[in-house]
């Protein structure tokens, strides 16, 4: 059975997949067996969806109703392919700007960083396939119907995709209060992909590691950070300010 993005039945979600509809989150019970779920798997495989394992009781969570064993989420739009996008936006001949967001986990967050994204001319938004925000109806009505406008890569790994960007020639930038670095004294007019981290955790560490440069922005108050939302469009701004 379906409900809006929401896909819940072994037999619903092969339907889903077989008439074309992009799976955003694909949540399968430990353990599940039988022939159904056998030629789920073997759909699965050959999609390439990314299936997160989890008990019985977060599926419970999901919907209350006959599961079977598997839920998913339908993406209202399709994803691009990195390397396609990095080379298209290259070939054009404009400053590539790029924004990664590294397990952003809040949809009004994602939703609201598309949408100044969009505003601020970003060429494409990077996420990883596990543990982010879905792109469902919370994230396009926030976004104002900008995540219809611009491109969302779904990659397996954000390191994967920092070396392939760092090998296409754009620097990675962490935005991450650890840094000794404010914005407004890194240079933001080359090719440049800013990463932003979750609301919790901020950029993992293992990804910090990696990046060409970190920077900041300076704080004033008692509150020790901002919202990622509004952290990531006075990054966004800078970087319009800096080339224009």
């Amino acid at each position: 059975m379906k409900n809006d993005s929401l896909v819940f039945g072994i037999r619903a979600i092969i339907e889903a997949i077989t008439s074309g509809k992009t799976i955003d989150k694909l949540f399968i019970q430990k353990g599940l067996h039988g022939d159904l779920a056998k030629e789920l798997m073997s759909l699965v495989r050959k999609q390439n969806i990314t299936i997160n394992y989890v008990p019985v009781e977060k599926l419970n969570r999901l919907t209350r109703s006959n599961h079977q064993g598997a839920v998913a989420y339908t993406s209202p739009i399709d994803f691009y392919d990195l390397e396609n996008l990095v080379m298209n936006v290259i070939e054009s001949g404009e400053t590539p700007l790029f924004l990664i967001l590294d397990q952003l986990s809040d949809v009004r967050n994602f939703g609201a960083i598309i949408r100044t994204a969009e505003c601020t001319g970003v060429h494409g938004i990077i996420i990883q396939k596990k543990g982010g925000a879905p792109v469902n109806a919370d994230t396009v009505k926030t976004s104002a119907g900008a995540v219809f406008k611009i491109p969302i890569c779904k990659v397996d790994h954000i390191k994967d995709a920092m070396f392939y960007l760092q090998g296409s020639g754009v620097q990675i930038v962490a935005a991450t209060e650890k840094a000794s670095t404010t914005i407004y004294d890194t240079d933001l007019t080359t090719p440049t992909a800013i990463i932003m981290g979750s609301e919790g955790k901020g950029i993992s560490q293992s990804v910090l590691k990696l990046v060409d440069q970190q920077a900041k922005l300076p704080m004033y108050g008692d509150i020790a950070s901002l919202n990622v939302s509004v952290a990531c469009g006075v990054f966004l701004y800078e970087i319009i300010r800096q080339r224009l």
